[in-house]
């Protein structure tokens, strides 16, 4: 067990936990909603510091992060725990479980640099679920990353608190944040979660200069509505910048945790969503979960030249110095 950070101590024994917005009271002997985070007798702990349930070397365009260090591999680990309760979760035999107690052989942040360093990787992603909830882990693991020259990227619901935001934004260099819907009432049914925290902290995240992409994964009856995507496009425009990407993702009902009943996305409504996104002057929309479609490659937004042609994990470049190699538009790439 270690230590948390991100809390203050109340009465008669109780915390509140200060890392992301649940913000929760927690008596002694009992965890948060995130389920990692155990009051002992007065003192939060996490409960997986030092601890990944997965540790993968992937392409970075799996995060999906398609306009940073592309083409290269990143050393991707998670843990236990989420503080979200997505139905549609993909990850939910990790998320959604806590952890029974400590391993015998923990993975300390030196060795987590160490293997990032050993697999040729550019960077180290903390991904898989909530890096939020494990944050002083990805600390000290992005403290390291930085010394040895190695990127750090978040794969986020974007629900950390303004605390644990200032904390990571000095080591932070790319993020890729799921915003989920721009319907508060889908995050209260379906995430136990509220919307405008996340909206806020975008918002931060973009001021701070970090590298910034968008996902939202069009579920069929959930978050399929067209005006809502008008809206959410037009936030990104608005507040975030016609730079910043934007992944539309196709749901899968057979993979996901409590959602087994609906259709999969179908690929009309990907297309109108990408539409949206064009319309209200997004540079760069992407269509995922279709496999081979020409919209998950990079075109040029001012000659509409092909830069990057993806193919599953497949990357071949034609930019010129993350420029159309045409007409020399910088293509917001971070190289």
């Amino acid at each position: 067990m270690t230590k948390a950070k991100f809390y203050k101590k109340l009465n008669n024994n109780q915390v509140q936990c200060q890392l992301c917005n649940h913000a929760c009271i927690i008596n002694d002997g009992q965890i948060g909603i995130c389920k990692v985070r155990k009051n002992r007798e007065g003192n939060l702990e996490s409960l997986v510091y030092g601890q990944p349930a997965a540790l993968n070397v992937d392409p970075i365009e799996k995060k999906p992060l398609f306009h940073f260090l592309p083409n290269s591999l990143t050393f991707s680990l998670g843990t236990l725990g989420c503080n979200f309760a997505c139905a549609n979760c993909q990850n939910w035999d990790i998320s959604q479980k806590a952890p029974i107690g400590p391993i015998k052989n923990p993975v300390p942040p030196e060795e987590i640099v160490k293997q990032a360093i050993e697999h040729n990787c550019a960077s180290i992603s903390y991904t898989y679920n909530e890096p939020t909830i494990w944050a002083e882990y990805a600390l000290d693991i992005m403290k390291l990353a930085h010394e040895h020259k190695l990127k750090n990227v978040w794969v986020s619901n974007g629900y950390m608190s303004k605390e644990c935001l200032k904390a990571i934004l000095p080591y932070l260099d790319a993020i890729n944040v799921d915003l989920k819907s721009f319907n508060p009432k889908f995050y209260l049914t379906n995430c136990q979660a509220k919307l405008e925290p996340i909206l806020e902290n975008l918002k931060t995240i973009k001021k701070a200069k970090a590298h910034l992409e968008i996902t939202t994964l069009i579920i069929p009856t959930l978050s399929d509505n067209l005006n809502m995507l008008k809206k959410l496009a037009e936030f990104i425009t608005h507040e975030l910048g016609t730079n910043t990407p934007w992944h539309l993702s196709a749901f899968s009902p057979e993979i996901s945790w409590k959602l087994k009943n609906l259709e999969p996305t179908n690929k009309n409504i990907i297309y109108q969503a990408y539409n949206i996104g064009k319309n209200a002057n997004l540079k760069y929309v992407y269509v995922g979960n279709l496999p081979g479609d020409s919209k998950e490659n990079t075109y040029c937004p001012n000659c509409h030249e092909l830069v990057i042609r993806r193919a599953g994990y497949n990357i071949e470049r034609f930019d010129k110095n993350e420029k159309c190699q045409k007409c020399g538009q910088d293509l917001n790439i971070v190289k």
